[in-house]
């Protein structure tokens, strides 16, 4: 039976439009770093190599290769986790908005891998998209376990320039509950293209550590 993220990972992915608290389980993920603002072309190029690479596994059998413990299943989305550059948190305590601030960010964008994904396996991929794939910096690509532990997540639905309205509702839960966030970074779980879905209908798990 296929694996569907949307039916087994439901607490994961689909969240409510409130904020919870939840417990995230060690999980492996191609992911790759960079700084600067999400619409220029470097960062459109590290999603492009995310994405070129989950594929490429995921359709290991119609190459003729099936790797070991193979299952059939759906990729999973894309993720990001952002915080700001040193001088985006200098610019952001002169008063700089969000707009502003764009040019400043850091991000670790990511896309979860099966667990039948290795080390090895990632390479051999690595080794055909790059050939088909010259322009993408494949290369930069990394493959690691990501621990996030206890967390406060909730669904935003609307554009990204509004996440900060979502996020005071989930500090206000945190407070409240008497949890305090680690630090400014935070992870977005991007399930809606934002090509195809208008700003006002985007949906987007945000989520921060505690």
């Amino acid at each position: 039976m296929k694996y569907e993220w949307r039916k087994k990972d439901k607490d994961l992915y689909l969240p409510k439009e409130v904020p919870v608290e939840i417990e995230i389980p060690p999980m492996q993920y191609l992911t790759i770093t960079g700084e600067g603002n999400p619409n220029g072309e470097a960062f459109s190029e590290c999603v492009q190599s995310l994405y070129a690479m989950s594929y490429g596994i995921r359709m290991m059998p119609k190459s003729g290769v099936t790797p070991s413990g193979y299952f059939e299943y759906t990729v999973f989305p894309l993720e990001g986790i952002w915080n700001l550059s040193d001088e985006g948190i200098m610019r952001q305590q002169e008063g700089a908005d969000l707009t502003e601030l764009k040019d400043f960010l850091t991000y670790k964008v990511m896309i979860r891998q099966p667990d039948f994904v290795d080390s090895d396996l990632v390479e051999t991929v690595r080794k055909a998209v790059a050939g088909k794939k010259k322009s993408l910096p494949i290369d930069r690509v990394v493959f690691e376990t990501v621990e996030e532990g206890r967390a406060v997540q909730m669904m935003h639905i609307g554009s990204y320039d509004s996440e900060p309205e979502s996020f005071a509702r989930m500090e206000a839960f945190a407070s409240e509950q008497g949890m305090l966030r680690k630090g400014k970074s935070h992870k977005e779980i991007y399930l809606t293209d934002p090509n195809k879905v208008a700003p006002e209908k985007q949906k987007t798990v945000l989520r921060f550590w505690v």
